[in-house]
């Protein structure tokens, strides 16, 4: 639950943009290129907090005070999308995905714990990598060259990453890893609930399964905290639902396909937060593997936004793919 686009609104499905009244095409996609980037600036500082906050705080609890926030932000979305985000006709597919979704946002703040801030961050960011390989094994979708190529490449700036004698060799990377392992399942479940449920039910759904699963075992890790603790953690708190309401607002001015790849600036936002605060440098390995991922995210979703563009104008799967190849 770093802010990576396991859960981004509505995500690149095609919908088309509301029409903004008075705003020119250009100047509304502008207006949501920055609000995702200032989006993803906040997820990366809710990061820094977290990372502060697992010194002394029980993970569960950190993660626990994210789906607070999640869950107020899931309600006030419903209040204002109506009986539509409260319409669930996938309810097993919106289980699982909201498992999928607490074991993603948990591994991650397991990772902070252990590992550096950027590079956490760029590990976790292999989500859509892991998502393709899944939508090969699982959901037999073809993939051309091109995207074969970006797997590739992003599967060479993990291997970088976890290389002997860097940061992250060590067991604590299985912690990212895992999290995009899980990030990318929700991402599949998603595609499986497909148009079933409307984007409000899923968000709703995955709030309340991870905050009455943790709620649940409170009494097993919970633990006070002091009063800078807790205004660490409310600053947490607002900067993920601020992040993910101008996630909602962009995704609601802008294409998909032209606003996903922008998320990948949460790596460098997390490179230059994880140098100010904690001291982070990177060392030339380091920064390649992490250029790596984030290049190969970046042309992964831009192909999945050229295939949602022609599905979105009436094609069939099969002849959306071979033009998204060409």
């Amino acid at each position: 639950m770093s802010g990576r686009p396991v859960a981004a609104w509505p995500g690149p499905d095609g919908e088309a943009p509301p029409v903004l009244v008075g705003v020119t095409p250009a100047a509304a996609s502008g207006l949501a290129i920055l609000m995702v980037v200032g989006a993803v600036g906040l997820f990366a500082l809710a990061d820094v907090f977290a990372k502060l906050l697992t010194h002394d705080t029980p993970p569960a609890q950190v993660v626990w005070v994210r789906y607070v926030a999640m869950l107020a932000l899931g309600l006030v979305v419903a209040a204002d999308r109506g009986r539509a985000a409260w319409r669930v006709r996938r309810p097993l597919l919106q289980g699982l995905r909201g498992l999928a979704v607490l074991a993603s946002g948990g591994l991650f703040i397991l990772g902070l714990g252990h590992l550096p801030l950027p590079e956490a961050t760029a590990v976790s960011f292999v989500t859509p990598t892991f998502a393709t390989l899944m939508a090969i094994l699982l959901l037999r979708e073809a993939v051309a060259r091109r995207r074969w190529t970006a797997l590739l490449v992003g599967l060479v700036g993990i291997l970088i990453l976890l290389r002997p004698g860097g940061a992250l060799f060590s067991p604590a990377a299985l912690f990212p890893l895992g999290s995009a392992f899980f990030g990318a399942t929700a991402i599949i479940l998603t595609r499986r609930i497909g148009g079933d449920d409307a984007p409000a039910a899923t968000l709703l759904c995955s709030a309340l399964v991870g905050f009455v699963l943790l709620s649940a075992t409170a009494p097993l890790w919970f633990a006070p905290m002091a009063p800078v603790a807790l205004a660490a953690a409310a600053a947490m708190g607002l900067c993920y639902a601020v992040g993910q309401l101008l996630l909602i607002a962009a995704y609601g001015r802008g294409e998909a396909s032209l606003l996903a790849p922008f998320s990948y600036a949460q790596v460098i936002f997390a490179a230059l937060l994880g140098g100010l605060v904690f001291g982070w440098t990177p060392d030339g390995p380091a920064a390649l593997g992490m250029g790596l991922v984030a290049a190969s995210g970046v042309y992964i979703l831009h192909r999945e936004g050229v295939l949602a563009r022609l599905r979105f104008k009436g094609m069939s799967v099969r002849r959306a793919r071979r033009r998204a190849a060409q």
